[in-house]
């Protein structure tokens, strides 16, 4: 099943992770943007990680008897591999291999994966493929029948690319520069690992086997900084790019397969988040949801039945966008985008919500609406909030009060000294 509308939780790495593994706005786990290597500031953003009360979707299918495992990119602390802050194994993974955040120093031979809290130094091969080795190594000498959550997180296509040189030459007839060659390789690197892991599970008769294929947000400014110089990806017809609260921040593929289960297929266009991963997965596996309130919903009816009519709006608050309207939603066909004021002045890009800027966020004002529908109007070139009066009120109103529900239950960040 392809899904045309399909959503990250935020238009950024580590906030995007969060949201996707806890089924509620990275907001409220106070991941408002990616996470940097340790360096006090005065933000507090050194804090940042996810917590140890945050409940997750390993830790629930752990519950129910699943054997669960984590290759890849992790980007969920600012502390990696320290005793300091909770690590992958607290929030239910029983083996990982992961990174910080991404390859180095490159995807090429990297040497910064940690294994169940050990360093592993370098790895000969590209890290797609390395990712997908461990992973099938994982599940070779799992011991049990048990059923399995596995995450695959691959570091391509983000910078610092490397990509196998014959798939390179393959490209270069394609592309104008060297670079964009580069890119276009370091894509297909992964189809390939995905196409390696898909093939494992076939031979060996994995006949009830779920596997959702998507990505933390959308494709990166070519040269936005000075490493970017491979970053050839394109939105298509979106507006926007990763960092923006419009369409290409967050508007993302999803592609979904169920081995061995009659399931409906084709494309859709039915509107679902990766915040959803958490109630279906419950729903499909018999495990309890947390006690308390996710954002996402359970599209078990559009598996099986092709339907799915979500009820909660999606919301986003992104203080660092790129773009001027930081806070945006979707709710049915529609989209309403805000830009946020303080003090009468437009809110700088902040990365983080802490003791020192709680109250300028808190009492800041949503201004400067805009509204598109987004069946018509996928590119957002024609703002309807003037046209559609009633539409545009009533959104208007949602919007203030989703925010308002979002802004209360954010996670602000205190040192405590």
């Amino acid at each position: 099943m392809k899904l045309t509308s399909f959503y990250s939780t935020a238009p950024v790495c580590s906030p995007s992770r969060a949201g996707l593994l806890t089924g509620r706005s990275p907001n409220k786990a106070g991941i408002y943007d990616f996470i940097p290597g340790l360096k006090k500031s005065p933000d507090n953003r050194d804090l940042v990680h996810l917590q140890a009360h945050e409940q997750t979707i390993p830790a629930m299918l752990k519950s129910v008897g699943y054997a669960t495992c984590l290759v890849g990119k992790w980007h969920c602390s600012s502390r990696f591999n320290s005793d300091k802050q909770p690590q992958p194994d607290d929030f239910g993974f029983d083996y990982w291999m992961a990174t910080h955040n991404n390859a180095a120093p490159s995807h090429k031979n990297p040497n910064n994966f940690v294994r169940n809290r050990e360093k592993v130094g370098e790895i000969e091969g590209f890290s797609s493929q390395i990712i997908v080795s461990e992973a099938i190594n994982w599940l070779e000498n799992k011991k049990d029948n048990n059923p399995f959550f596995l995450e695959v997180t691959f570091h391509e296509p983000h910078e610092p690319i490397a990509s196998p040189e014959d798939l390179v030459q393959k490209y270069l007839p394609k592309a104008k520069t060297r670079e964009e060659a580069e890119y276009f390789a370091n894509v297909e690197n992964v189809d390939i690992a995905v196409g390696r892991l898909v093939e494992y599970f076939k031979k060996n008769n994995m006949d009830n086997t779920l596997i959702v294929f998507s990505s933390d947000n959308g494709p990166e400014t070519l040269m936005r900084y000075s490493r970017a110089k491979h970053s050839y990806g394109t939105p298509g017809p979106l507006k926007g790019m990763k960092l923006w609260t419009n369409e290409a921040g967050f508007r993302v593929p999803g592609i979904i397969n169920w081995i061995g289960k009659d399931m409906y297929s084709g494309t859709t266009d039915k509107v679902v988040s990766a915040l959803d991963y958490m109630p279906t997965f419950a729903e499909l596996s018999g495990a309890k949801l947390p006690n308390r309130n996710l954002d996402g919903e359970s599209f078990v009816s559009l598996l099986e039945q092709g339907e799915f009519n979500r009820e909660k709006p999606l919301i986003w608050a992104f203080y660092d966008a790129i773009n001027e309207q930081k806070v945006a939603m979707r709710k049915g066909d529609w989209k309403i985008m805000a830009s946020i004021e303080a003090n009468g002045e437009t809110l700088p890009n902040i990365h983080n919500l802490y003791d020192g800027n709680e109250a300028l966020v808190k009492n800041a004002k949503l201004v400067n609406h805009v509204m598109f529908n987004l069946t018509k109007d996928i590119h957002e070139s024609e703002d309807l909030s003037t046209q559609e009066p009633e539409v545009f009120e009533e959104m208007k109103k949602t919007l203030e009060l989703e925010y308002k529900k979002l802004l209360d239950e954010s996670h602000i960040w205190v040192r405590e000294e």
